[in-house]
């Protein structure tokens, strides 16, 4: 895979607001409900929330930036201490050849073959060699020379899709999964997930051959649109109905959260769209915070006037004839 900040078209020092909006202008270009005939843009949609996936979490970002991971989110594998590699350099610590052979640094067998299967797994085992899967005067079991074997076959991935509630987002509810085969999963909904963005999880999809590893399924996340809230980022925006008597004398109002109303006190002669910041009543971040509701006061008159507000009315009405 290409690097993540190739393809989200982002600079090594780009902001995570500046992340999060590459990836949503490529999701919604790249969309398979948007190019249900492109398979370009199947695999370029995939490549985006993969890309995602390693640059809108911190902790894997930062591992990304300092090499110990690629960019499928893979340890990197190290090298060995002591051994200065093959352009004129030395095995100074480790006996290469021996452990090719399943020996040890000290010729003793077992601890060499396990750290070369490590790093290589089945890359020399062929049919009548031995651990090091190469036959006699150095040929490998195809008949080449040197040659490599490919090691078990992995399984295919899947794709899986998964539609949610903001209310569901907000609880980091635990949902049940159907993936194709009719196998069912648990999953709980990720912080800080956005509309169309597609997870990987690992493990989950086809089997592989005998000692092969599974593929993994890549699960598309539909966020529903609300009746009431407006989603921006991880803030959820509001507009709460105030009675006028409230608007003018202040005091408390009711205003709805996902996770139920909470009281809030509006000062004196609040004006209709004024917005105020409830902190942490939005939705959850991937670092465990949570984001803010921003509720903006809409003034509602009363059904019927009183007789002191009609004679107010009354006399502006006399003061601008005159």
């Amino acid at each position: 895979m290409r690097n993540p900040y190739d393809v989200l078209g982002v600079t090594k020092g780009a902001s995570e607001a500046d992340i999060k909006k590459a990836f949503r202008k490529l999701a919604k270009t790249y969309h398979p409900d948007r190019n249900k005939d492109d398979a370009k843009a199947k695999d370029r949609f995939a490549e985006a929330n993969a890309a995602y996936e390693i640059l809108g979490d911190a902790a894997k970002r930062a591992q990304f930036d300092r090499g110990e991971i690629d960019a499928e989110g893979k340890p990197r594998a190290t090298g060995f201490e002591g051994f200065s590699g093959f352009g004129g350099g030395r095995a100074n610590s480790f006996d290469f050849e021996g452990m090719a052979r399943g020996r040890g640094p000290g010729g003793g067998g077992g601890i060499g073959e396990d750290i070369f299967s490590h790093l290589f797994g089945e890359a020399f085992r062929a049919g009548g060699a031995g651990p090091g899967g190469m036959g006699p005067g150095g040929m490998g079991a195809g008949g080449a020379r040197g040659g490599f074997q490919r090691g078990p076959a992995r399984g295919e991935d899947v794709a899986a899709e998964l539609t949610v509630t903001l209310e569901q987002v907000a609880s980091e509810e635990k949902l049940r999964l159907g993936l194709p085969g009719g196998r069912e999963v648990d999953v709980v909904v990720p912080r800080g997930v956005v509309d169309g963005q597609t997870i990987r999880l690992r493990g989950l999809g086809q089997p592989g051959a005998p000692r092969g590893e599974p593929g993994d399924a890549l699960l598309t996340i539909h966020v529903l649109p609300h009746p009431r809230f407006k989603v921006e980022g991880a803030d959820l925006r509001v507009s709460v109905e105030v009675p006028l008597e409230e608007a003018v004398l202040g005091g408390p109002i009711r205003v709805p959260t996902l996770t139920g109303a909470v009281e809030m006190k509006i000062p004196p002669m609040t004006s209709s769209g004024r917005t105020f910041r409830l902190r942490g009543k939005g939705l959850p971040k991937k670092d465990g915070s949570r984001g803010d509701l921003l509720a903006t006061t809409a003034i509602t008159l009363p059904a019927e006037a009183d007789a002191a507000l009609t004679d107010y009315a009354t006399a502006r009405r006399a003061a601008r004839a005159e």
